[in-house]
């Protein structure tokens, strides 16, 4: 295999890697240090394999240093749910997890994940194991490996659906790491003497970045199939899953200022059959793994790879390795990437309803209790379940005819049904965590957005809009972890109280937004949007999506990467 990198030249993060012992490092030790609420610097970047992100409380920073404190160090934990789905019982525990050693509150998460925040470094441990016992888990939630594996959560639109979940939790199983330090860590089992531990995809150092895939299935593109680094499209006919169109080098990240960094949408390279699905994707994720830029991690996903070599080199090589060559694309149509609301009866004939939930996060306030009802609802359910969404909702899923009554009203009784609130605008708003407790963040997003859409949603009344469901998304940072790229109108902080504003994504996920204007404010925002909403409602064509309304009027240009597909 072909060095592609001079070891002189590798990033940090890639020698961290290689001396940690297969994820181990130091973090047994780290948890153990009673002097801080932090861990070890090289540990921060591992615990991201075992599914938590190491944090701080931001809103309280500048009281802290006055008073010569260290930052409240805090841990987000990711749960790992393929195709987000889970149980009743599962629910259930992961809210009582909530309130024991978070913040009381659950966040659905753009990847069909659930999110703890502010848990403590003593209750780091209890946390992670008390998921497991649940069984989920948190491991690859985070770092440089396979990340969750998205996949439609709605089995009334499709009878292959129950089959295209398994291919999801399977292709989540399969690409999990292999090492056995997470159990060692966390679960408290022994390593067994004298069995060296082996990555046989990952090799010792994993990937160079982290590795995204899901799975679409048409004509609904409610997972944003295109932002991943691996997209499968699943094709049908007749009501048989024949296979899947391959999409490769998605990702929505940059940074602001380095013109080397980019959102990108994932080509369509060819179909594969169903029973081919996982030996491509490993070896699409060997190839990034083998080529992959371990120097810059700014540089290092796939689509920097397929950029830098190109996309033919990219299939000829993919097609090299599994000794065939894959078939053309199969034809396939996406008509939004949004949700749909209340109930609908799946294929099986139990019943579905799909639940708002604003920037997916689970909590109660006054007037609005949804942590109470959706427990009141899980304790309902019998044999259903609870499926997460790729646009932070939730879906009441496989509901018996007799317990839909009972549902509402606890649905009702919280202040949680037909909320008068919800515009088509705020119906398809998604936010990342941002401020307080990210990082990376520059502005609000989720805790800003709301509030935002208060004032649009002014606007879009006065315009007769006030039903259309317009996509927008804000994120606090160019990182793009709430798809904000995808929005036909994306908001990304620059500094807190500024935002740059982007038009012109399609609205079923194939076409990137533009910049329009920057370092805007809130009212810089509104008088931005107004013209451009009154202009909507007069001039677009018979049903004309926002985001084609202002590319089409010229208003922003198309982006230069759309998605392609190759013959």
């Amino acid at each position: 295999m072909e060095e592609v990198l001079d070891k002189q030249k590798l990033s940090a993060d890639e020698y961290i890697k290689e001396k940690s012992d297969y994820l181990r490092g130091t973090i047994k030790e780290s948890l153990q240090d009673p002097l801080t609420g932090a861990l070890h610097p090289d540990d921060v970047k591992l615990i991201k394999y075992h599914g938590s992100y190491q944090q701080y409380d931001r809103d309280l920073e500048s009281e802290r240093k006055r008073q010569k404190l260290e930052p409240l160090f805090q841990f987000m934990v990711r749960v790992r749910v393929p195709g987000g789905i889970t149980t009743p019982a599962q629910w259930l525990a992961l809210d009582e997890l909530s309130d024991l050693y978070g913040n009381g509150t659950m966040k659905l998460t753009t990847r069909q994940s659930f999110q703890f925040h502010g848990i403590l470094k003593p209750s780091l441990k209890p946390t992670i194991k008390a998921i497991n016992d649940t069984l989920l888990s948190t491991i690859a939630t985070c770092g440089d490996v396979n990340r969750n594996v998205m996949c439609n959560p709605n089995p009334y639109q499709s009878s292959i659906h129950e089959e295209v979940y398994a291919v999801a939790a399977q292709l989540s199983e399969y690409f999990q790491p292999k090492t056995t330090a997470y159990h060692e860590i966390w679960l408290d089992q022994e390593k067994v003497s004298g069995t060296p531990d082996r990555e046989p995809l990952y090799h010792e150092t994993y990937l160079p970045r982290k590795f995204k895939i899901a799975i679409a299935i048409p004509p609904r593109n409610d997972i944003d199939v295109f932002a991943n680094d691996l997209g499968l499209i699943a094709i049908e006919e007749n009501g048989v899953l024949l296979g899947f169109n391959v999409c490769v080098g998605g990702g929505l990240g940059s940074t602001f200022g380095d013109q080397t960094t980019y959102a990108r949408l994932a080509d369509v390279i060819g179909f594969v059959p169903k029973d081919k699905v996982v030996e491509v994707s490993e070896t699409v994720i060997a190839i990034q793994r083998d080529y992959g830029n371990r120097a810059n991690r700014k540089n290092a996903r796939l689509k920097y790879t397929i950029d830098k070599r190109g996309l033919e080199w990219f299939v000829d090589e993919l097609n090299a390795r599994l000794g065939y060559t894959i078939e053309s694309p199969r034809a396939y149509q996406f008509d939004t990437n949004g949700d749909q609301y209340g109930w609908l009866k799946g294929t099986n004939g139990k019943w579905f309803y799909t639940l708002f939930v604003e920037n997916g996060r689970v909590k109660d306030e006054k007037g609005f209790e949804l942590k109470k009802a959706l427990r009141e609802v899980a304790r309902i359910l019998k044999e259903g379940d609870m499926r997460l969404t790729g646009n932070q909702n939730l879906i009441i899923g496989n509901v018996a005819e007799e317990d839909k009554d009972a549902i509402e009203v606890v649905l009702a009784q919280h202040g949680v049904l037909n909320n008068p609130k919800l515009t088509g605008l705020r119906l398809s708003s998604m936010a990342c965590v941002a401020l307080n407790t990210c990082s990376l963040a520059f502005a609000e997003a989720e805790r800003y957005l709301p509030s935002l859409i208060d004032k649009l949603d002014v606007l879009l009344l006065q315009n007769g809009l006030e039903t259309d469901a317009i996509n927008i998304r804000m994120t606090g940072c160019p990182n793009g972890c709430g798809r904000s790229p995808l929005g036909e109108i994306g908001l990304v902080g620059r500094a807190v109280g500024r935002y740059n504003l982007y038009l012109g994504a399609s609205h079923n996920g194939d076409r990137l937004n533009m910049l329009y204007k920057e370092m805007l404010s809130e009212e810089a925002i509104l008088e931005a949007l107004a013209p451009l909403f009154a202009a909507y409602a007069q001039e677009r064509e018979e049903r004309e999506h926002f985001g084609d309304f202002v590319v089409r009027k010229g208003i922003v240009e198309a982006t230069d990467r759309p998605v392609r597909v190759m013959p």
